[in-house]
């Protein structure tokens, strides 16, 4: 176990901060590196080994697609 306490966070980022984390995932993912991002004031460190999926929701009115990264806590 991490020690660490549960988290559900979700942060609206402007589209050019967002397109800058997405070229620097997408360069970690090129090179098999690790891929290190902070949200809402904590730094979180993405493993080369993470799973990743796009899912897409659709309910009341609204559309959803989110770009997933997971993995087990060391």
């Amino acid at each position: 176990m991490s020690g660490k306490s549960d988290r559900d966070i979700e942060k609206d980022y402007p589209i050019d901060q967002f397109v800058a984390k997405l070229r620097r995932l997408a360069d970690a993912l090129e090179n098999d590196e690790k891929f290190e991002i902070q949200i809402a004031g904590e730094r979180v460190y993405v493993p080369a080994r993470a799973q990743f999926n796009i899912e897409h929701e659709r309910g009341d009115g609204e559309e959803e697609v989110e770009f997933q990264i997971k993995w087990k806590a060391a």
